[in-house]
């Protein structure tokens, strides 16, 4: 079986439609696979099968950076609400 690693923005319409068909309600922790590529950077893919290859779509840095950085997003935009939210302390 060939392997082969690919960006999804170059998926053609047939991997594209078995991508989405793989992963209907998005993917999780658990389908991403992570390695290091030969300039030892690190690549986050999810896989997805033909009959005679199995494709490592590879997850854009932009969304891998989005995703890394949500939590803290998240918290910086909390405190901020809680920073603007009045002050319903009794006196």
């Amino acid at each position: 079986m060939i392997r082969r690693l690919i960006d999804y923005k170059k998926l053609d319409h047939t991997l594209a439609k078995l991508l989405i068909d793989t992963y209907p309600d998005g993917y999780g922790d658990e389908d991403i696979i992570v390695f290091k590529n030969t300039k030892n950077e690190y690549v986050e893919a999810v896989e997805i099968k033909t009959e005679d290859t199995v494709y490592l779509v590879k997850i854009s840095k932009s969304l891998a950076t989005f995703i890394a950085n949500f939590d803290s997003m998240i918290t910086k935009e909390l405190e901020k609400d809680i920073e603007n939210a009045p002050d319903n302390s009794l006196e």
